[in-house]
């Protein structure tokens, strides 16, 4: 048996039931969609679940912004960022807001555009095996829910979105696919109540020596947990995030953690990144969204990349008559590799080599987490840049590259001129009142009861310099390590 149609799209998550329903509205002669999907049940993931503001206006222009409700999404309006018991507020610029929502939830309001969507049919079934004719893909082998025969659906354009566990990138992008790489893992909960430090505003928390926490409200009483943990994974990972991180976190977080994770399993999701690589190798067939690119989660870029993708494909689509005519197939795609990259390479860097400071492996590192906090302290536009960046509101490589460096060099700065945090010996019981450590001149002394050392905060003597220059010279090269091949991966092109 065999079905044809137009374009065919496997994966009904975002990008691929977003791609649907814009191609429904081409103004070109009407085309026959399918849309495949292993299973229309209401998905459960723990991640794609905060859409920044950029995102949220590649809803409107696609139509789609009837998917945000009815689904009790929450209003976001920027980011609180904790370190040791400090906070800094990160609002989005202008009165932008972002989403916040169970992702399961938003998948079904797209499903929903595009089943009602003119020419689409959404059709729940396994996709097998590419389908190939002399070079050309044209179209899948699948099996419908409930069946045992497989069905062939040929269509003149395939689209593969079947999101980051794809099973035909490799197929697709042959010699030219480039390697995934996966630093960590989020493993998350759904807090029941919690209250964050700022209410509508996302909370990034910095453990020290750990990965970032990110928390979020996804509904009016469910708040999204996701921790950072780094392989290799803890045996006990409930114990490793009570022990180990909660207690760096808001003291009012504390009990919804217990409660969370005493009531449910912790989930966790590989944090890949995956640069984008030019689709040319295979006629007849392209990779769209986590399929084909992705980032860390941290930055919540992943569904702004994808809507803008398909707003920009569907665009340059809507110019073609014949889809089996491969050549302007090919100046289509290449429009759409350039076009993209200003919001998507800025997001794919940003998200990188933001989760390299934030989860702060080393001494170098570490500066440099301490230097961006202090940045974002200083307001204005240390704010400004980086959360327009982030948001996806002002998407510039060059304005990125600006900001990182200048947190580099700001970090180099604050190491001369900042106290910082110093661990001491006690000399003798001579130093204490009552069991109190004295006060220093050169700032505030923290004892640790369970040790025999003090902390103290204390600006650098001019005898500290020479190692101080030299380190200085190591978080430079390091800044250098982290940005260079990030900007590689994205201006390479064969």
């Amino acid at each position: 048996m065999s079905l044809q149609y137009d374009v065919l799209i496997v994966g009904a998550g975002i990008a691929g039931s977003a791609l649907a329903h814009a191609l429904s509205q081409s103004s070109a002669p009407q085309r026959r969609i399918a849309l495949l999907e292993r299973s229309l049940a209401e998905p459960d993931r723990i991640v794609g679940e905060l859409l920044q503001p950029a995102g949220v206006a590649f809803l409107e222009k696609l139509g789609l912004q009837g998917a945000l409700e009815g689904i009790d999404a929450i209003p976001v309006h920027g980011y609180a960022v904790v370190q040791d018991g400090r906070i800094v507020h990160i609002p989005y610029p202008d009165g932008r807001e972002g989403r916040s929502f169970h992702h399961g939830l938003f998948v079904q309001g797209l499903r929903e555009h595009a089943k009602r969507a003119k020419g689409v049919d959404v059709i729940e079934a396994t996709v097998n095996e590419l389908v190939e004719e002399e070079g050309r893909v044209v179209g899948v082998k699948a099996t419908r829910s409930g069946c045992k025969e497989k069905v062939v659906f040929r269509a003149d354009l395939t689209v593969i979105a079947d999101g980051c566990f794809s099973n035909f990138r490799s197929t697709v992008q042959g010699p030219s696919a480039r390697p995934s790489s996966t630093k960590s893992h989020f493993c998350g909960a759904i807090l029941k109540d919690a209250r964050l430090p700022m209410s509508q505003h996302g909370t990034v928390a910095l453990v020290r020596g750990h990965g970032p926490v990110l928390l979020y409200q996804i509904s009016e009483h469910d708040t999204r947990i996701l921790v950072d943990v780094k392989g290799p994974l803890p045996s006990d990972l409930k114990k490793h995030i009570i022990t180990e991180v909660m207690p760096s976190l808001p003291n009012q977080l504390h009990e919804p953690i217990r409660v969370a994770l005493s009531a449910d399993r912790v989930r966790r999701m590989p944090n890949s990144f995956l640069p984008p690589a030019p689709q040319t190798h295979k006629r007849g067939v392209i990779l769209l969204g986590d399929a084909w690119n992705m980032r860390h989660p941290l930055t919540g870029g992943g569904m702004t990349v994808a809507l803008s993708d398909v707003y920009i494909l569907s665009q340059h689509l809507d110019k073609i008559n014949d889809l089996l005519d491969w050549s302007q197939m090919k100046d289509i795609l290449d429009k759409w590799w350039w076009e993209r990259k200003g919001l998507a390479a800025t997001i794919n860097i940003m998200s990188v080599a933001l989760y390299d400071v934030f989860g702060a492996d080393g001494e170098c590192l570490t500066v440099f987490q301490d230097g961006c906090f202090k940045y974002f302290e200083r307001g204005g536009e240390s704010v400004r840049g980086p959360v327009s960046l982030l948001s996806g509101i002002a998407p510039s490589t060059s304005l990125l590259a600006y900001h990182f460096f200048y947190v580099a060099l700001y970090s180099i700065w604050s190491l001369f001129a900042h106290p910082r945090r110093m661990r001491a010996p006690r000399a003798n019981s001579k130093s204490h009142v009552n069991d109190t450590p004295n006060m220093t001149g050169n700032g505030e002394v923290h004892t640790d009861e369970k040790s025999s050392d003090m902390h103290i905060m204390q600006i650098p003597s001019i005898l500290d310099y020479p190692r101080l220059f030299w380190l200085s010279c190591r978080v430079l090269w390091t800044a250098i390590a982290i940005f260079g091949p990030l900007l590689w991966t994205e201006i390479r092109w064969w």
